[in-house]
């Protein structure tokens, strides 16, 4: 049974990870589920993918949720969470899942001379004449209308300023 944690111990927890139990306010490993933890690692380790190495641990979970799961520091290092698995392990893991993600074309590389729109603000003056005919006052009240656009790096640009 999982139960909601609510409180701060080095930060806000939604839930108890896979692996853990809490007693006494503390958190404790789990071991029946610690050993599937070990066996996800070793077996994503081996070469197999995430839904492959979950069904051989005995871990009933969606791929998203393996994929979080071996991405999850609290099993190596975190002050509420005994470790489960070693430094060495956990790092492993992480590169292994960069180098799939690479083999498999899914790192985009943020090229920093890039200048993305965040954000958008639009303007609109209180409108000073009224028309009977509603699609000629919408006209108008969307002429009135000035859209401004927030960069990444806080610049601004108006209309078809922007680049």
């Amino acid at each position: 049974m999982r139960v909601e944690l609510k409180g701060k111990v080095g930060e806000m927890m939604s839930h108890i990870p896979f692996g853990y139990t809490i007693q006494n306010g503390r958190a404790v490993v789990n071991e029946e589920e610690a050993v599937k933890i070990e066996k996800l690692f070793e077996a994503y380790l081996s070469g197999l993918s995430l839904s492959e190495a979950a069904q051989k641990a005995g871990i009933k979970r969606y791929h998203t949720s393996i994929a979080r799961m071996l991405t999850d520091k609290r099993y190596v290092e975190d002050k509420f969470y005994p470790p489960i698995i070693s430094k060495d392990t956990f790092e492993k893991a992480q590169l292994e899942r960069r180098r799939r993600a690479e083999t498999l074309g899914r790192i985009y590389e943020h090229k920093g001379n890039e200048k993305k729109c965040l954000n958008f603000k639009f303007h609109a003056s209180i409108p000073d004449n009224l028309y009977d005919d509603p699609f000629q006052q919408a006209e108008y009240a969307y002429s009135l209308i000035k859209s401004e656009v927030i960069l990444d790096d806080n610049q601004e640009c108006y209309g078809n300023s922007c680049p």
